[in-house]
């Protein structure tokens, strides 16, 4: 029976699970797309979007366990002026996986992770710029 078999243990102590995760967490919320283990991606997912639902309700409250649950105080300011508004009317499902190949080396299966509606910035010879700004 799999009984009481919730979470992937990723070969990891509970303490490296937490710390790797809360690192995870913070990279996608800053950069809103990383490249990661397709198992890590699955597991990270959920906890993004409970971040993303508790930053929608914008309260003192939420922002102390946010900050709790995430390394940065930066972090966390964006994730409740930038990236929760963008949701607002969003009935969760923030986070996009898709499959990216075989990491060279292990054959580890690559996933990207990203937020749904991130900004995307395209490299042009006069600087960054918006892609919708073309």
């Amino acid at each position: 029976m799999r009984h009481g078999f919730a979470y992937r243990r990723l070969n990891r102590t509970s303490s490296h699970r937490k710390a790797m995760f809360k690192a995870l967490s913070c990279s996608l919320l800053e950069h809103e797309q990383i490249r990661t283990t397709l198992p890590k991606a699955k597991e990270l997912r959920p906890i993004v979007e409970r971040l993303i639902t508790m930053a929608r309700k914008n309260t003192l409250h939420a922002r102390r366990l946010a900050l709790s649950r995430l390394q940065s105080g930066d972090i966390v300011r964006k994730l409740f002026d930038d990236i929760a508004p963008r949701f607002k009317e969003r009935p969760g499902g923030y986070v996009r996986i898709m499959k990216a190949g075989f990491r060279y080396g292990d054959a580890a299966p690559m996933a990207l992770i990203e937020l749904v509606d991130r900004k995307v910035f395209v490299n042009s010879h006069y600087g960054d710029r918006l892609e919708s700004d073309k």
